[in-house]
């Protein structure tokens, strides 16, 4: 894995989201606990919407649009819904965002 520094984790409002601009798009980080974070495709494949925008609750968020709920440790929508979003490694190292670059190279790759 090749990590890359996306920024501290005060950057990220609590139970909320941020756009990380990468080569295959925007990338949103999730911050579900005060030091718990996630990173996804920020699109819900049902219609698009803008999941960053989405509520934030536990491990999961609910898209904007239509209220599909995602798990953030699998990607896969919960429920009666079916679909999946795609997820990326992240991790906390003295409070600074790290995201596996490797992950982000290897989607744009497929």
């Amino acid at each position: 894995m090749s990590w890359i520094d996306i920024g501290h984790i005060d950057e990220v409002p609590l139970r909320g989201a941020r756009l990380v601009k990468t080569h295959i798009g925007c990338i949103a980080v999730f911050r579900t606990a005060e030091a718990e974070v996630f990173a996804a495709t920020n699109s819900c494949p049902h219609k698009g919407g803008p999941l960053s925008e989405g509520i934030v609750h536990g491990q999961s968020v609910t898209c904007p649009l239509h209220n599909w709920v995602f798990d953030l440790n699998t990607g896969e929508a919960q429920g009666a819904d079916a679909g999946r979003i795609t997820i990326y490694p992240v991790r906390l190292e003295e409070d600074r965002i790290l995201l596996d670059d490797s992950a982000v190279t290897r989607r744009s790759a497929a």
